[in-house]
């Protein structure tokens, strides 16, 4: 039984011309309480508005009220407050989300008031800020008037969101729903991102992750996964779905075990009633659940986030374009900060890799005119798009450059190599950029678990010219005799490059690597050369001395086999030492047939493709 609400002034006799007043965001939006103001607002100007993002009806930045209020948003959105801030007539002010609260405490932006949207009281008193904890909890410990909207329709939630009813000034009763924003539709070039992401979360990873299609998308790519954990500011109706699959138990969880931790939820009614007295979810103010160190208590802390474009050094613009301020830094920076020094953490930005109907492309030789960095280039350690994931963690910027380039819209990896050889960020030597094998598929990335261990297939690439360098001087000298029929002594950067520019469209080069955070090590290579002259080609492959035995070069076969039949090739050829029996056996058992050499120290194979269809 709830407990009667005291008698309570009215609240707008408590506001005066030019006060600050802070306006809960989000989904809880207190739009009673607003109309109220504005219904009884004579006599009152230049009251600024400060919040977050606002949904819903943001009536209060309508042109028809700039004398009555300023506005001051920390993140723009909705169509009334960025009109206002693209007019001149409100303002943006950015700031981690984070941080924001210490504005109101320390006297930067003293508060005199606060609105807010609650749940009625409890038998104890105890009101509920329910779905917007956020900077909601700080503004009301610090304003010096606190006016809340009780509202029957919000729920309920667990953790630190509540404040007392004699901790509020004056309120209005108003049973309003709150604003419902459903998941959006995922298409298939956020599939595919959702598919890649999905490949850098180990089981047992704790997630954050904010409102979109590739949320959205990477969650559908986790129902599998175990043991996953929720340290996220906010929360979305894909949520519910992975943690009903088992996947989320928030068991592994080093930081609050056993709960998903958030600041505010934004999505339908389906996931408000799902957080109302929810034991298992937990909300606290934004403060706490982004502050970059809370965060890093979580090992294997993994943060997703987005961006609007990224430059080929890896600086992430995020909440404008160009001189348009769009959106705001919210809780990207944080989280970054807070997965990369999380053991085992990885802070991920994932982006479409173009806009505007492929005109244009996201991934850029430099950021756009006016825009401006919300992630520097030594935060980032994935960027990720549908073409796949960038490793830019300990790279050089010749290397995150031929990475991003990678991870770029095909039509515009020529162009930006040409941009980047201008600036000598790769060497004169670079002349070619990435190609994918199409016949791969869309997804050019195949995890492999080989006795137990996990190594991923994928194309050799630009990007892999020290990777393969590496890998050469791994060899023993009978190793290379055997691959390369004498014994070289060196292998070039320029050499490497060479061997890495691969036109995939003709030829073909694929690995197996393993990665381990941002490292990266070949184990194997296998390759093809297309010879024009009879529609044939020829195949060879090396693996390294610890994994032979182990199947790689048969796997490797077998994949340059089918996409050399999926190409409609003659034949492919392959030219072994003789005492190399292991890889003589490898190509026999592939149906490679040995045909007459005049060279007894050499065996030359043959696989008949249109025959072996």
């Amino acid at each position: 039984m709830s407990v009667l609400l005291p008698p309570k002034p009215a609240w707008h006799q408590l506001i005066k011309s030019g006060c600050r007043v802070l306006v809960g965001g989000n989904a809880s939006v207190p739009h009673a309480l607003i109309q109220d103001l504005i219904d009884n607002s004579v006599g009152f100007t230049d009251i600024e508005m400060v919040h977050m993002l606002a949904l819903g009806d943001t009536r209060w930045a309508k042109e028809e009220h700039r004398q009555l209020f300023k506005v001051n948003t920390f993140f723009i959105g909705g169509e009334e407050v960025r009109r206002a801030v693209d007019e001149g007539r409100a303002d943006y002010t950015p700031c981690f989300l984070s941080e924001i609260s210490s504005l109101f405490s320390d006297g930067t932006l003293p508060l005199d008031a606060v609105l807010v949207n609650v749940s009625p009281p409890d038998e104890y008193g105890y009101c509920s800020l329910g779905a917007s904890v956020d900077i909601c909890m700080s503004a009301v410990r610090h304003a010096d008037i606190v006016v809340a909207q009780i509202n029957p329709s919000m729920p309920r939630t667990s953790g630190h969101s509540y404040i007392h009813i004699n901790e509020i000034t004056a309120c209005i009763e108003a049973d309003e729903p709150l604003v419902e924003v459903p998941p959006p539709p995922i298409d298939t070039i956020t599939e595919r991102i959702g598919q890649y992401v999905a490949m850098l979360v180990e089981d047992g990873s704790t997630l954050q992750f904010g409102i979109g299609k590739i949320p959205s998308a990477t969650l559908k790519y986790l129902k599998h996964h175990k043991d996953l954990g929720i340290h996220s500011e906010m929360l979305t109706d894909s949520i519910i779905e992975v943690i009903e699959s088992g996947a989320i138990t928030n068991r592994k969880k080093t930081f609050h075990p056993g709960k998903i931790v958030t600041s505010f939820a934004i999505g339908t009614q389906r996931l408000y009633d799902y957080i109302d007295n929810n034991p298992h979810i937990e909300f606290y103010p934004a403060s706490y659940v982004n502050k970059p160190t809370n965060i890093a208590k979580n090992e294997k802390m993994v943060a997703i986030n987005s961006a609007l474009e990224v430059d080929l050094t890896g600086q992430v613009v995020a909440d404008s374009l160009g001189y348009d301020f769009y959106s705001g830094i919210g809780g990207q920076v944080d989280f970054v900060t807070g997965a990369s020094i999380s053991k085992g953490g990885k802070p991920i930005i994932a982006l479409p890799s173009t806009a505007q109907n492929e005109t244009v492309s996201r991934i850029k030789p430099c950021i756009t005119e006016g825009a401006g960095v919300v992630t520097s280039r030594g935060n980032v350690h994935y960027i990720v798009t549908e073409y796949g994931v960038a490793s830019l963690r300990g790279k050089s910027i010749r290397e995150r450059a031929l990475e991003l380039i990678r991870v770029a819209h095909p039509k515009f990896r020529s162009q930006l190599l040409e941009e980047v050889r201008k600036h000598y960020w790769v060497p004169h030597y670079q002349e070619k950029y990435p190609t994918d094998i199409a016949e791969l598929g869309a997804i050019q990335l195949q995890k492999l678990v080989i006795q137990g261990e996990t190594f991923y297939l994928r194309p050799l690439n630009p990007a892999d010219e020290r990777r393969l360098q590496e890998f050469f001087y791994s060899h023993t000298k009978e190793t290379l005799r055997l691959r390369y029929n004498h014994d070289p002594k060196q292998m070039s950067r320029e050499k490497s490059c060479n061997l890495v520019s691969v036109d995939q469209r003709t030829d073909a080069a694929l690995c197996i690597v393993r990665q381990e955070g941002s490292r990266i090590t070949i184990h194997a290579v296998g390759r093809f050369y297309y010879n024009p002259g009879d529609n044939s080609c020829e195949a060879a492959f090396v693996t390294r001395e610890n994994q032979q035995g182990k199947g790689m070069a048969k796997l490797l076969l077998a994949r340059l086999i089918d996409i050399a039949k999926q190409r409609k090739l003659r034949r492919m050829l392959a030219y072994v030492r003789a005492e190399n029996k292991p890889m003589i056996a490898i190509f026999e058992q592939a149906g490679f047939k040995r045909m007459f050499s005049d060279d007894p120290g050499e065996v030359e194979l043959e696989l008949k493709l249109e025959e072996s269809e």
